[in-house]
């Protein structure tokens, strides 16, 4: 376990404007947005070094709503993209794939990296779009409808489709380090309820430290996006990060 200092301005200053860093620190709900992009970035840096192959970073204000000029929707710093830059900068890796399974769009990710074809962004959004080179990806969420009279519950389509959408991309671009932006908003009773419940995100989990292990060394930072009830967290983080410390 470890306990991240605030990021610097001068990463900042290397994803963000000077407009929405001086918006972020008038936030009250931004107050943790310095300690939660360190937590990133650290996460990113101990997995290049070779300290550890995986992380899980616990945030306190999450950041795929955080773009260039623009932030909102409990998203302050976008800690992904400045993890992301520090990477680039500091230990020479330059491509990177991210699944993004929080309830809503990565508007904030997608801006920052539109142009960057070495960037694999793949949104389980509610959206069907695919960029010409195939490197932006917006999946709809699975309808419960097709799985009527199959007996197939929403974690089953859901998962279903991440496994087999997210892992042939991944092995295509072949990436140097693995994102999971997990947000458990999806969960049932959650603002972003989709029918979820534990075992997809358990199973997820598994997948992606498989895929990172099979593509990339087993570099994976997984990041926690949204989720609003503590008791919530409290149930699924954990088998999250044992699965990432490997199969039982």
């Amino acid at each position: 376990m470890y306990e991240p200092g605030p990021i610097s301005r001068d990463l900042l200053l290397k994803v963000h404007s000077p407009d929405l860093i001086e918006g972020v620190k008038s936030d009250p709900l931004c107050s943790t947005a310095w300690h939660s992009a360190g937590g990133v970035v650290m996460a990113g840096e101990k997995i290049a070094e070779g300290e550890i192959s995986n992380a899980f970073a616990f945030i306190g204000a999450g950041g795929h709503h955080s773009g260039n000029n623009f932030f909102g929707g409990y998203c302050c710093f976008n800690d992904v993209a400045l993890c992301i830059v520090n990477l680039r900068e500091k230990y020479g890796l330059s491509r990177f794939a991210i699944l993004d399974t929080d309830a809503h769009h990565g508007d904030g990710t997608r801006d920052l990296f539109q142009n960057d074809p070495d960037i694999l962004h793949v949104c389980v959004c509610g959206m069907n779009l695919e960029s010409t080179d195939g490197t932006k990806v917006d999946l709809p969420c699975p309808d419960t409808l097709e799985g009527r009279g199959s007996g197939r519950s929403m974690n089953d389509l859901y998962f279903d489709l991440v496994a087999g959408q997210f892992p042939p991309r991944a092995r295509r671009f072949r990436p140097d380090l693995l994102f999971w932006y997990f947000g458990f908003d999806t969960h049932q009773g959650d603002y972003g309820d989709i029918g979820l419940t534990g075992p997809c995100y358990w199973n997820i989990a598994a997948l992606m430290r498989d895929l990172a292990n099979e593509i990339c060394g087993g570099k994976l930072a997984v990041v926690l996006g949204g989720g609003s009830h503590t008791q919530l967290a409290t149930y699924l983080i954990p088998p999250v990060i044992s699965s990432l410390a490997g199969p039982d």
